[in-house]
């Protein structure tokens, strides 16, 4: 069986989590927590990092730092992840739906600006499959209505916008390293931080409302409790296995990228027979190989498909249920305007496995039976 998706693992991973037990220091903000932070810093150039237990928590800890509250409205797209939505739902925020783009599955951000109303606090763009949104047309907005803008840049590590980082465009920024991303510590995220004056309050806040960072610093010579907070570092074993893969982070990032092209080549016949459509790159975007995904003609081609390439030893998958759709998108949120695409685009994309380390050899086996199950529907 070929697995939709394996953790990339570098070899260097275990070797890195011993010495952080060696050192005696496995709980969080240890020296690979550090070394983490300060790459992400560099290759992003964002003000500030702070990994997190998870991506959750970053956009958790953005939502808290934004000053979400009970009532504000948080413009997102129904097409995401349930934590795009839940960190703002456990403020007491609404989240606002506005309907998807067909060509790269993003917040379509020319139906923003009509979903704004005196209660809208802020704008969530997800960057879907590491493809950045419009950011240029979504900080214009922004900057009219005097709007937070926080990036759920889950999948966007490693990929630009008109050549800047995703998750640095807005003030928060949330980066995910889950097993399922390029890089992976198991469970676990980022926050990124643009301005330097919010710094020292997200410190306080990821430790619990102390100032503790300021204590390691040498800045202060005890710590207490001056503000709300809760915990949200990652033990520095998880930071350690992290660290490896960044380290090779342009390697990995070839790989998948050499996958995704051969993926787009081998299948581009079928597209061009107006069987399937394929993922749109817009000029100025750089992605990062994140995901590959085709689109069936419908739900029913799509469930067909994925049975099919089951029944071959391929393991393809579909994606997000539309949040607004679900018990819990009707109650906390509402969707404002047509939902011209969302609902249909999501039923017809199929993913393929796409991970540091499928071969050629798979990946040729794949695209053979993506074909193999059109020529057979085109034989019926």
């Amino acid at each position: 069986m070929i697995n939709f998706n394996v953790p990339p693992f570098t070899g260097k991973e275990l070797d890195y989590m011993k010495i952080a037990v060696e050192r005696q220091k496995i709980c969080g903000d240890g020296m690979f927590t550090t070394k983490c932070n300060e790459w992400i810093e560099k290759q992003t150039g964002t003000a500030k990092c702070l990994l997190t237990t998870s991506c959750t928590h970053a956009t958790e800890m953005a939502a808290l730092l934004a000053g979400i509250e009970a009532g504000d409205e948080v413009i997102m797209p129904s097409y995401t992840f349930v934590s795009t939505a839940d960190a703002f739902v456990l403020r007491g925020a609404v989240p606002v739906f506005v309907d998807i783009r067909p060509d790269t599955m993003n917040i379509d951000e020319n139906l923003i600006e009509a979903a704004v109303t005196e209660k809208t606090k802020a704008i969530v763009p997800v960057h879907y499959a590491g493809v950045g949104c419009e950011m240029d047309r979504i900080m214009e907005i922004a900057g009219k209505y005097r709007l937070t803008v926080i990036e759920d840049a889950a999948q966007g590590i490693m990929s630009t916008y008109k050549g800047q980082a995703l998750g640095t465009f807005g003030e928060y920024g949330a980066f995910s390293f889950h097993e399922t991303k390029n890089f992976s510590m198991g469970e676990g995220g980022a926050l990124l931080i643009k301005k330097q004056e919010d710094v020292e309050r997200a410190e306080i806040l990821r430790e619990k409302g102390t100032n503790r960072s300021k204590y390691f610093r040498g800045q202060i010579d005890k710590y207490t409790w001056v503000d709300f907070g809760s915990s949200y570092l990652p033990s520095d074993m998880n930071a350690a296995y992290l660290y490896a893969q960044l380290e090779l982070a342009e390697k990995i990032t070839d790989a998948r990228l050499a996958v995704w092209n051969q993926y787009r080549e081998g299948l581009a016949e079928l597209e061009k027979e107006g069987r399937i459509e394929l993922p749109v790159v817009p000029k100025g975007c750089v992605h990062n190989a994140h995901m590959f995904y085709m689109k069936a003609k419908d739900l029913k081609e799509r469930t067909e498909l994925i049975d099919f390439l089951k029944t071959n030893g391929i393991l393809a998958v579909f994606h997000y249920i539309p949040l607004h759709t679900s018990p819990a998108g009707q109650k906390y949120g509402r969707f404002k305007g047509e939902d011209t695409y969302t609902t249909k685009e999501s039923e017809r994309l199929c993913r393929l496995p796409l991970y540091y380390g499928l071969t050629e050899a798979e990946t040729s086996y794949i695209i053979d039976k993506v074909k193999e199950f059109y020529a057979n529907q085109k034989a019926l």
